[in-house]
């Protein structure tokens, strides 16, 4: 039986990483085997590719030279990780896929999101999530959880300015207006039990449907 590939998005601090690991401990619970993953990373290749693109060292990085790096992460994770889980039959639970190229290289670096897109659909030779959680939440509020933190790792994207994670935020919405069907817009700004609530509630319904 074939598995499942599901993807978490959202801007930077808004709680995907800590959601995952509720939505993991709720499926297995309920017998479903699962993994989760990340991008960029998931596997040493990509993981390296990642240290790299978000060395806060490199501000130097050209957009461009961005893109085609998660690109490369990206189906070096897909060839090496999600296709063979999903091939085995498990629930694939990730942590950014080729939404957030196109809202943060495609829209908020203003590369486009068609031409970021028509870059990541020869990294993932049509390999699409079949559900997506957009945690909605004001990138201001985001920022000012990673201040906070002090275990979440501060990284290149998060030395950008107010200014551009409000051009990812917008860049999400507009991807999602696109595909209201796969994504799905869940609201990040309560607390993370009611958010893994109502996310395992839809990814319930969601599975069944299979």
């Amino acid at each position: 039986m074939a598995g499942h590939f599901i993807t978490f998005e959202g801007v930077e601090g808004a709680g995907k990483t800590s959601l995952i690991e509720q939505v993991r401990v709720g499926l297995e619970a309920e017998g479903i085997d699962c993994i989760t993953t990340r991008e960029p990373g998931g596997i040493p290749i990509a993981e390296q590719i990642r240290a790299v693109i978000l060395d806060a060292d490199n501000t130097a990085m050209d957009g461009r030279t961005e893109a085609l790096l998660y690109a490369a992460a990206r189906r070096q994770h897909m060839v090496e990780k999600v296709i063979p889980a999903i091939a085995a039959g498990k629930v694939v639970l990730c942590d950014r896929f080729i939404d957030s190229s196109l809202a943060y290289q495609g829209h908020a670096r203003g590369l486009g999101i068609e031409e970021v897109r028509q870059i990541n659909a020869f990294a993932i030779h049509n390999t699409m999530p079949e559900c997506t959680f957009l945690l909605d939440l004001d990138p201001a509020k985001g920022l000012q959880r990673i201040a906070e933190s002090a275990s979440r790792e501060k990284n290149r994207l998060d030395l950008e300015k107010l200014d551009f994670h409000k051009l990812v935020y917008e860049g999400y919405h507009i991807v999602q207006k696109e595909d209201p069907y796969r994504i799905r817009l869940i609201d990040a700004d309560r607390p993370l039990e009611l958010i893994t609530e109502e996310v395992l509630h839809l990814l319930r319904e969601h599975l069944r449907g299979f």
